[in-house]
């Protein structure tokens, strides 16, 4: 695929250009480059599906390492230095802010600005308004599937008379379900993981061992690492950690430096290794998942690759001062209804390290996590998946609007 550049305008796809409805994503992203991974995927995946899609984020970095090859049907609006002054929306385009992004607000106010009122074509008028999503964050809780589509009606400003509806993803069919490649499991069944895994590992000089636990770690900082790690150097079979980069490298380095610290002469159980990986592109990240054994990933993105990887997972849920994370985690977890060691072991996963309380991890039980990954695997197969309740949404809401 060639490479399709950033841009800080809106003149690369010009009005007259337009031959289809445009898909318009909004992304702000805040941290942990969560949010432009889950916009970077839904963006391609429209565009696989034959869709125009433009994708505005303040921030484009993570893209050049994430998403290298771009994608010739997307693209990106580079929005780092504000707005472009010129913006043209068409009545029949669809509009996607996510998380709570604010940029659809503004660029309606800036055409509300340049868009003479010629009558025949006011995009301001609420009759003539595009298709207006709001992507809400990923959870289990009963308040997705309640507030499900449900609309908000803008009483002031540009937007004045505007509705944008709320598009929960989810884990049932009264949500908008998860974000899947058509074709993902033809690339699971066509994926050779020791070859794979193989090559990995020899840039850190080591060789592929079928006895050995492939295990990835993504991670914020977790207060059960140091256990982790212990009882994988402790473990009489061999393990190899293969960590990601940037917070998880750095808060196992932070562990084994601390242990040092402690007891001067602290090395590792030979059974046990630790590779730091680079950082990978999307599809290099989900491979890493289908070749390990065991996977600990963090907030939502990685969590939904998790769980198409059909491999046991440990979700580390993004931690809130007022924790609510718990909350959402204890809804996961009885969706997922798993065996009581990997509950045990997602709870120790998340323990406020402020608590003062280091809750024991449970012995790796990889045979039955992986009879109980699989299973939520087949279930969540089973339901749309969120690109298609996307499009399949915003037609049937611009059928309503022809008619009315």
């Amino acid at each position: 695929m060639e490479p399709v550049p950033l841009s800080s305008t809106a003149s690369l796809c010009p009005k007259s250009a337009i031959l289809a409805p445009t898909w318009h994503i909004f992304c702000k992203v805040v941290d942990n480059f969560g949010d432009i991974g889950v916009c970077w995927r839904l963006a391609c995946q429209l565009a696989v599906r034959g869709k125009t899609v433009r994708l505005w984020v303040d921030d484009t970095t993570a893209l050049t390492w994430m998403a290298p090859d771009c994608h010739p049907n997307v693209t990106v609006m580079d929005c780092g230095h504000g707005l472009p002054e010129h913006v043209e929306l068409q009545p029949d385009d669809i509009l996607v802010d996510t998380f709570g992004c604010d940029f659809a607000i503004n660029i309606i106010a800036l055409q509300a600005i340049n868009t003479p009122h010629t009558g025949h074509l006011d995009i301001i008028k609420p009759s003539k308004q595009p298709v207006w999503l709001n992507l809400e964050h990923l959870t289990a809780e009963s308040f997705a599937q309640r507030n499900h589509t449900l609309p908000t009606i803008y009483r002031e400003g540009a937007a004045a008379g505007w509705t944008q509806h709320y598009f929960y993803p989810g884990f049932n069919d009264k949500t908008g379900g998860l974000l899947r490649e058509t074709d993902l499991t033809a690339q699971q069944n066509a994926f050779e993981r020791v070859v794979w895994l193989a090559q990995m590992l020899s840039v850190s000089s080591l060789r592929f061992d079928p006895s050995t636990c492939y295990i990835s770690l993504f991670c914020y900082e977790p207060h059960a690492l140091a256990a982790l790690i212990d009882q994988l150097a402790n473990n009489k079979s061999p393990a190899c950690l293969l960590v990601t980069a940037g917070r998880a490298t750095a808060a196992v380095k932070a562990v084994l430096e601390h242990k040092k610290r402690l007891q001067p002469t602290y090395t590792l159980h030979k059974l046990l290794s630790i590779v730091y990986l680079d950082a990978m592109t999307q599809v290099e990240y989900d491979q890493l998942l289908w070749s390990c054994d065991l996977n600990f990933v963090r907030g939502e993105d990685s969590l939904v690759r998790a769980i198409w990887a059909g491999k046991p997972f440990v979700w580390h849920i993004y931690p809130q001062d007022d924790g609510v994370h718990h909350t959402k985690l204890e809804a996961f977890l009885q969706m997922m209804d798993a065996p009581e060691s990997i509950i045990a072991l997602h709870r120790a996963w998340n323990e406020n390290p402020l608590s003062g309380i280091v809750p024991p991890l449970p012995i790796l039980d990889l045979a039955e996590w992986g009879q109980s990954a699989m299973a939520l695997r087949q279930k969540l197969l089973a339901q749309p998946d969120l690109c298609s309740q996307l499009i399949d949404y915003a037609g049937t809401m611009q059928e309503k609007q022809l008619k009315s």
